[in-house]
């Protein structure tokens, strides 16, 4: 499993420092190379320079929102086949949903374990590989 997080470059976007340490050390363990924001104004002034592979984007948080966040991202040409996965502490129906109509790929609530978050990771990965072909 750890060949496929090598070199793997994920974005972490949560106000909360906790969350955005322990995603990078778990992360990080598996051979991936981590950028952390602290908000979605903070993601987007990193995300064109960073070209992250895959995006974690917290739901609530501060002057832009996950959901605002994700949306930007997916109306960038660049960016719009980038995986979204949406972090939350809500597993609502309606949070999920939301989050799929602004365009994100997979929703993750927290706080989530080692194995959730890498799984996450696998399963966009296996299903880009997919469309790809």
């Amino acid at each position: 499993m750890s060949d496929l997080f090598n070199g793997l470059k994920v974005m972490v976007v949560d106000d909360s420092k906790t969350i955005r340490r322990t995603a990078e050390t778990l992360l990080k363990k598996q051979g991936c190379d981590v950028m952390t924001g602290v908000d979605g104004y903070d993601a987007l002034s990193k995300i064109a320079d960073y070209k992250p592979d895959i995006i974690f984007i917290d739901i609530m948080m501060p002057r832009l929102d996950g959901y605002q966040t994700c949306a930007l991202v997916k109306s960038n040409q660049a960016f719009k086949k980038t995986p979204i996965i949406m972090l939350s502490s809500k597993d609502g129906v309606f949070d999920k949903a939301k989050g799929r109509v602004v365009g994100s790929d997979n929703y993750l609530t927290k706080p989530f374990s080692r194995d959730e978050l890498l799984n996450a990771i696998s399963t966009q990965l296996d299903g880009n590989a997919a469309t790809a072909v």
